[in-house]
């Protein structure tokens, strides 16, 4: 893959303040797309992206478990170049190292991922995600650091191999209840289940396979923005 310059990734997206980049997450991200080459029946994640974006993505997440650090690196620079063009917000899924050296806007970090406070502690400026499995997690978010949390898996997901328990979509207000900051749903997430969800809290779901399985990415992209926007509505 063709390194761009970075002196050509720096629209403004780079200069964003924490409280800029966390503004614009609250108030414009509604479907928060997820790579998975893996999952994306032949397609690359440069193909993903390009669809997502042209879907109206407002943010997409990078997570590649497989790439090497270099190959990893050149995707981000990428990403951030795209996603500046675009005007959406770029976040890496738990790689802190290689969100701070391609400009990215945050980092999603799992509960087995650096803790969230010592990201923090270096990286002020970036958005944080934190994965919230149990309750606890999701009361501590603030605490640790975090900008925002996740709660899932909800159903059960290809993305997950082993894992047998699932919170379900009642545990949207359950965890909602423990924080004030927002968060994002995920795992298994399809589209007939957005009116449920949208009506127990959720502003901001992330998907995987939904968009990286769909025939047509960036329309499949474009059509659950506007139902989630929609059902947002009449809630």
């Amino acid at each position: 893959m063709a390194r761009p310059r970075t002196a050509e990734n720096g629209s403004n997206m780079n200069s964003r303040t924490y409280q800029e980049r966390l503004e614009r997450f609250i108030r414009a991200v509604t479907v928060y797309p997820v790579s998975c080459e893996a999952l994306a029946d032949g397609r690359t994640d440069a193909e993903w992206l390009d669809a997502v974006l042209a879907g109206g993505a407002r943010i997409v997440q990078l997570r590649d478990k497989l790439a090497s650090d270099r190959a990893l690196f050149d995707k981000a620079l990428l990403f951030r170049q795209k996603t500046s063009q675009a005007g959406a917000l770029f976040i890496v899924n738990n790689r802190v190292d290689i969100a701070l050296v391609t400009g990215a806007d945050g980092v999603h970090l799992g509960n087995s991922d650096l803790p969230a406070d010592a990201v923090r502690a270096l990286a002020p400026e970036l958005i944080i995600g934190v994965s919230a499995n149990t309750q606890e997690q999701a009361a501590s978010a603030r605490a640790r650091g975090a900008s925002y949390f996740n709660i899932g898996p909800l159903f059960a997901t290809a993305t997950k191999a082993g894992l047998t328990n699932f919170l379900g979509p009642e545990a949207i207000g359950e965890f909602a209840r423990l924080s004030d900051l927002p968060f994002t749903v995920m795992g298994g997430i399809k589209l007939h289940h957005v009116p449920e969800l949208t009506a127990l809290g959720a502003r901001r779901i992330a998907v995987v396979t939904a968009l990286t399985r769909a025939a047509d990415m960036a329309a499949e992209t474009r059509l659950w923005h506007e139902t989630i926007q929609q059902n947002l509505r009449h809630d």
